[in-house]
């Protein structure tokens, strides 16, 4: 469970950092950043139903 914890909270990292860049190139409200953020918000709901914090 550790591991995968830690496998979902560097995901949740990337995808962060995706977020940022793609909202930077394509805009905030482009298809790009919005699929990315949809993304995040599933990994960040499943990360939270396992009682951990998002840091």
């Amino acid at each position: 469970m550790v591991d995968d914890m830690e496998s979902l909270e560097k995901q949740i990292q990337m995808l962060k950092k995706e977020l940022i860049y793609t909202a930077k190139a394509f805009g905030i409200n482009s298809n790009e950043t919005i699929c990315c953020s949809q993304k995040l918000d599933q990994l960040i709901i499943i990360h939270q139903k396992h009682g951990v914090r998002v840091k």
